[in-house]
């Protein structure tokens, strides 16, 4: 699925907040638990450290800080909100929604809440959500959280999984703007791939092994995101007719320092317009691409004018992409 903007009032990301937890868990740590070292899971990943959540947080006390923290920068009340979406694969429970709990602890009643799924790409589906809602006229203004508590979905015995992945949220408001704002969009799935990178014994679907932790092939899945991360990207650069030298900042999702490398050179973007944060924050799913938006504001890469490219992909198998021309100023 891809298309462009529609014809209209512009509409843009306005605020921008995110959170991690404070417990900071070292690749030596982690040799703790299994056969690995430092050396291992820096050249293969590119990931030195991660966040993991105390016992004590769910999803919803990293989105709440996050999610107060786009507001602010938005300069908007949590009651003018009137829709808020979570894309996350670890929600504080099935039901009620996340978004739900969100919206009453934020003073959000009124607004229509609801978390979705798609794997790490779930923060790309959920823009594109929202901007849809917005386009529409079905809400005026919207607050898209995009987070994960990998860790509690993790077989702390399994190398292939345990190295890979962090806890974190991050958070941004869309509304209508001048100018700027949303080119264009691009969402896929592959369900046939779904097999490479699921959670077996968390719904309905009765298995024999029902431990509830994270299973991935590697390998398939390594092949699906190199693959995939360049052609969305170069899908949705080609729908809004944006040539890949005019891209300024370059957002993929962070789950291997590899598989951006290779997206990057693929698609001729020089490295200094790429936003990578993976080596301090691993793969935190769908919290992924608003950290490292987070990250590039801080670093001032993000000014009025910015033509930002985000591609996300994960479990599903699923993939999205976002044009963006930035309008806010760098806080």
């Amino acid at each position: 699925m891809i298309g462009a903007a529609r014809e209209g009032l512009p509409i843009s990301i306005t605020g921008l907040g995110c959170h991690v937890p404070e417990r900071v868990v070292t690749n030596d740590e982690l040799a703790r638990y299994v056969d690995t070292s430092d050396e291992w899971i820096r050249t293969r990943t590119g990931i030195r450290e991660r966040r993991i959540a105390a016992e004590s947080e769910a999803l919803s006390d990293l989105a709440l800080p996050a999610a107060r923290k786009a507001l602010e920068q938005a300069g908007v009340r949590a009651v003018d909100v009137d829709l808020i979406i979570v894309a996350t694969v670890t929600p504080d429970m099935a039901f009620p929604s996340t978004a739900a709990l969100l919206a009453d602890r934020l003073g959000a009643g009124d607004a229509g809440a609801y978390d979705l799924s798609a794997g790490c790409t779930g923060f790309m589906y959920a823009l594109a959500q929202a901007y849809g809602m917005l386009a529409a006229g079905l809400a005026q203004r919207a607050l898209v959280v995009g987070g994960d508590v990998l860790s509690r979905i993790l077989d702390w015995s399994d190398r292939s999984t345990l190295v890979l992945f962090g806890d974190g949220a991050g958070a941004v408001v869309l509304e209508a703007v001048d100018d700027g704002g949303f080119l264009g969009f691009e969402l896929g799935a592959d369900g046939a791939g779904g097999a490479h990178l699921w959670l077996p014994g968390s719904g309905s679907r009765l298995f024999d092994d029902s431990s509830r932790h994270v299973k991935m092939n590697g390998p398939e899945v390594f092949k699906f995101a190199t693959r995939v991360l360049v052609q969305s990207a170069a899908a949705v650069l080609h729908r809004c007719g944006i040539a890949i030298e005019d891209v300024d900042v370059y957002v993929p999702h962070q789950a291997n320092v590899r598989i951006i490398d290779y997206a990057t050179k693929k698609l001729g973007i020089p490295s200094d317009r790429v936003v990578i944060n993976v080596d301090r924050y691993g793969n935190t799913s769908s919290g992924s691409i608003p950290l490292a938006l987070a990250d590039a504001q801080a670093d001032g890469r993000l000014r009025p004018g910015s033509l930002v490219l985000m591609t996300g992909m994960g479990a599903g198998l699923t993939w999205g992409s976002a044009l963006l021309r930035w309008t806010k100023e760098t806080a």
